[in-house]
């Protein structure tokens, strides 16, 4: 009789950063910030429209943060950070750079979208739509 066994994985699990570890956050902050601000500049998101990806931030509290990014943010702020820093890198993946950072301001066919840029999808939508749009991207490219 012979012993059949699955071959050995080098898969290792990464090891999840809890976000409501005031540490891991202000670890995190700074660079989540800044690389944002770079995003949004490159995406050519109104000031507006940036407010609101991260949550309704108030006009002062924005120039604020763009004049100093030094500072611990909230669990909520971190993660719409971090899905849209997701989107930006799966764009990347997928498209050309020229592609990958008009597409968030071009109209979309897809029925999530419904016709919609998908900009104006997660300014409508917040945290979930963010995530719906990730979820998408990452299915595209194969991720899930």
């Amino acid at each position: 009789m012979l012993n059949f066994a699955y071959p050995r994985s080098r898969f290792e699990p990464t090891v999840l950063v809890d976000l409501n570890a005031r540490a891991e956050r202000e670890r995190l902050s700074t660079s989540a910030l800044k690389g944002f601000f770079k995003l949004a500049a490159t995406w050519k998101v109104r000031d507006e429209d940036a407010r609101q990806l991260l949550g309704g931030l108030s006009n002062s509290a924005w120039y604020d943060w763009k004049k100093k990014p030094e500072r611990t943010l909230e669990v909520d702020c971190i993660t719409r950070i971090s899905y849209l820093l997701g989107i930006y890198k799966a764009l990347h993946i997928l498209y050309g750079d020229q592609l990958a950072d008009e597409w968030i301001n071009l109209p979309n066919s897809n029925q999530i979208f419904e016709g919609r840029t998908p900009l104006a999808y997660m300014l409508g939508g917040g945290l979930l739509a963010m995530q719906t749009v990730r979820q998408l991207l990452d299915a595209r490219r194969g991720g899930l």
